[in-house]
């Protein structure tokens, strides 16, 4: 009798699979990549969302240190995890909840929140004083805080924008335009740490700040804010139609 064999179209494809091997575009034998809404690593969800501006172990970036436990203390759960999930108007912060526009969940925001309690809060981080409440309880006296200022900031931070002193200046209208009162607020109470900024016991030697200080000096900060940040010199002459937009010479033609 006459042996029956596999059609030719078929041959092939059957012996491939019968001895194992890979086809094109088959993928390897692995862990799968996870969806990103299953992602719950602490590590993996503080690097690719907050290390850029905080740091990579919460100081030395930018931003605030999330590190500083004073300003772990300071900051009570609802207020930082609103921040996280909304962002910070005023700043550049940006909210990183699905609800503001961003990518993570509500449990991916309470697992940031946990993670940074557990490694970066201590219980008595004022060493049993009572610092300044988180929020101002009142509106700063704008003309009061430029003595504050002088008193307790220029020392370290210069007169003047242009006459910045060892620690930079605070008063350049590029970093003013990106900061708000309470990014100031927050950093005059429980200083930076990471770059040698003191908190609000030790700005000016001897005793401390007191809130309608703190609140002044950071009124006083902020009416210091350029129309035009970055754009020192804006051309206000009456007849451009665009600030900056240069003037024709006299003479020329038009």
């Amino acid at each position: 009798m006459r042996r029956i064999g596999l059609p030719a179209c078929l041959a092939v494809p059957f012996a491939l699979a019968m001895a194992g091997c890979n086809l094109p575009g088959r993928p390897e034998p692995g862990p799968e990549v996870p969806r990103p809404e299953a992602v719950m690593s602490f590590d993996k969800l503080y690097g690719e969302n907050c290390a850029g501006c905080h740091g990579a172990n919460g100081q030395g970036g930018a931003a605030i240190a999330l590190a500083n436990p004073e300003y772990q203390a300071l900051i009570d759960d609802q207020t930082m995890r609103d921040i996280i999930a909304n962002g910070e108007k005023g700043t550049l912060m940006p909210g990183f909840s699905i609800h503001a526009g961003g990518e993570l969940t509500d449990a991916q925001i309470d697992a940031l929140m946990k993670e940074m309690r557990a490694r970066w809060r201590k219980p008595d981080a004022f060493g049993g004083d009572t610092p300044p409440p988180y929020k101002a309880t009142h509106a700063g006296d704008a003309a009061k805080g430029q003595q504050v200022y002088a008193a307790a900031c220029a020392s370290c931070h210069g007169e003047s924008a242009q006459k910045p002193g060892k620690d930079g200046s605070i008063l350049d209208g590029s970093l003013l335009a990106i900061i708000n009162e309470q990014t100031v607020r927050s950093i005059v109470i429980a200083g930076r740490p990471d770059i040698g900024q003191p908190d609000w016991r030790n700005h000016i030697k001897g005793r401390a700040l007191t809130d309608d200080e703190i609140s002044n000096v950071t009124a006083w900060l902020m009416s210091q804010r350029s129309a035009t940040p970055g754009q020192p010199y804006p051309n206000t002459a009456p007849n451009s139609e665009k600030p900056g937009e240069p003037q024709p010479q006299a003479g020329a033609k038009q």
